[in-house]
């Protein structure tokens, strides 16, 4: 871990002591300069839950990864800073069934500082939130043009958000994903990780995907897409814009490169497949 190249990497610049003020500037620096992708697994690699293997992905090579690689490596990198941080395993509700993936699902973080508690998600892509969520509160948190809210009920915590077309009092929340305080270790997602590289009812292996939260929007990649979302200003109730626009095959390495920063080392085989619906539900 070279502390200085990693914090060039997300462009993070000043002193960099453990406070709250820092962390929320790393967490959005990580998610403005780090894309959430799985290009790796549609390019002839493999992903594997080694740090020093993520750092030479993600720092050396400006590469990003899923959950496991982006949390799993930004986790390292503020206990290095003087964090206090607890890996925590999520289980995302699946869009298809609308029940909850099993356990170690999702790799997500907790910070305890001062005595108050973080969640942190640098690996959940487009639904993800820009800065920590406190876990000392189930009211709304307001992130811009979005809300969104951690409830707990029976030792569960429930990750919920309103989107944008259905905010305020009375929208209705939508659950992204539940989890423990429980503290794991990366080791504990490694047959998870798998899974998601291997499986036709995962997304991840069913379409290859980037995306990287911009000033004001996203840019994001599937199969032959690009999709740009413009987000309104913050404090208004303006409406999401979103273009999409085909891509052909020869074109995606440079897209990849322009809009993300991505250069792989192999071809990418492009893909958006359907995917099949898990056959075990929670």
């Amino acid at each position: 871990m070279h502390l200085e190249t990693y914090l060039s990497r997300i462009g993070f610049a000043g002193p960099a002591e453990p406070s709250l003020e820092v962390l929320r500037s790393l967490h959005t620096c990580h998610l403005l300069s780090v894309p959430f992708e799985n290009l790796t697994v549609h390019s002839g690699g493999r992903v594997q839950l080694d740090l020093s293997l993520l750092y030479d992905k993600i720092v050396n090579q400006r590469r990003g990864g899923f959950c496991f690689e982006n949390n799993g490596l930004f986790s390292w990198l503020l206990s290095e800073l003087g964090f206090q941080v607890t890996l925590l395993s999520g289980q995302v509700k699946n869009a298809i069934t609308c029940r909850y993936g099993p356990p170690f699902d999702h790799l997500t973080l907790m910070v305890n500082l001062d005595g108050q508690r973080w969640l942190c998600d640098v690996g959940f892509g487009a639904a993800g939130f820009s800065a920590p969520l406190s876990l000392e509160t189930s009211g709304p948190q307001e992130q811009g043009h979005r809300v969104y809210r951690i409830r707990e009920h029976v030792g569960m915590h429930f990750l919920e958000w309103q989107q944008e077309e259905n905010r305020g009092a009375d929208g209705d929340w939508v659950e992204l994903y539940k989890f423990t305080l429980e503290p794991r270790c990366l080791g504990d997602f490694a047959e998870r990780c798998e899974y998601h590289q291997r499986s036709p009812c995962s997304l991840f292996f069913c379409k290859s995907l980037c995306t990287i939260l911009k000033p004001g929007g996203r840019v994001s990649y599937t199969g032959h897409k690009l999709t740009t979302t413009t987000f309104p200003t913050e404090g208004t109730q303006g409406v999401v814009e979103t273009t999409t626009r085909d891509l052909k095959d020869e074109e995606i390495p440079g897209v990849l490169a322009e809009e993300f920063g991505v250069v792989l080392n192999s071809p990418l085989i492009p893909k958006d497949e359907k995917i099949t619906p898990p056959p075990i539900m929670y």
